[in-house]
């Protein structure tokens, strides 16, 4: 007789943690700046999971690679191999920062999906992957937009602003617009494509039975991925553009 009560009582929970809070934040005040805790936490968290990583690898390295060794050496090739696919043969200097981005957007993602951030409890709002963010989102970003920007005037210098009266001059609020649309279409194509996979989870939830939404949920631990490859593609995209010159 008590089985079907504490079968009810294990879902509410498991919906309870399913949730997502809409609206709501958990503010921190520093020096006069309203900032959302929450997300300074998650990203924290993920950033020690990359500096964890980064520790593990170099600690000990090995002429003969182990399995660890040749997992962080295949996830550096990866991302050099993406690097110089966009930029071309001057992607050296890029691949820190190509990396950093394709990593800190998967790890971040993959956090939202596997942690149960949601078991801890806020006075306000929730925890879950700074991603789920617009003011991360845009941080990125924007931080794209200034490397694109320091990509093309490092390589060209003043003359690299040329390009918005190319091929005439008519074009000039077009290509300038172009550029200010590239970080906008950044952040909303990574936060809106978190938050909807998010969203069809609850919705799933709470109108069918729990063994339906869980292979939407690997499903989102795969999109979470792809989100992050296209993110890091279209940077990669974009500073090799700068730096050529041309749409």
């Amino acid at each position: 007789m008590n089985i079907i009560p504490c079968s009810i009582k294990t879902l509410k929970g498991l919906y309870d943690i399913s949730g997502v809070e809409v609206g709501q934040h958990f503010y921190w005040q520093i020096g006069g700046f309203q900032i959302h805790a929450q997300v300074l936490i998650t990203s924290w968290v993920v950033i020690t999971i990359l500096l964890g990583s980064v520790i593990v690898a170099v600690r000990n390295p090995q002429t003969i690679p182990t399995d660890g060794q040749n997992f962080f050496e295949y996830v550096l090739e990866f991302i050099r191999d993406l690097s110089k696919t966009q930029i071309g043969e001057e992607y050296g200097p890029w691949v820190p920062f190509i990396g950093t981005m394709f990593l800190f957007i998967f790890v971040s993602n993959w956090s939202g999906a596997l942690l149960p951030w949601k078991i801890i409890q806020l006075p306000h709002g929730e925890l879950a992957a700074p991603t789920n963010d617009i003011n991360t989102t845009v941080a990125l970003a924007l931080l794209t937009s200034a490397a694109y920007f320091y990509a093309g005037l490092s390589k060209k210098g003043l003359s690299y602003f040329e390009k918005y009266i190319k091929p005439t001059p008519i074009l000039l609020p077009i290509n300038i617009l172009e550029d200010f649309t590239k970080p906008l279409s950044l952040s909303f194509r990574l936060f809106g494509n978190i938050l909807a996979d998010e969203l069809v989870v609850v919705v799933l939830v709470s109108l069918v039975p729990l063994v339906v939404p869980i292979p939407v949920m690997f499903l989102g631990l795969f999109t979470s991925g792809i989100q992050a490859l296209i993110f890091a593609t279209l940077a990669a995209a974009y500073i090799g553009e700068s730096m050529e010159g041309h749409h």
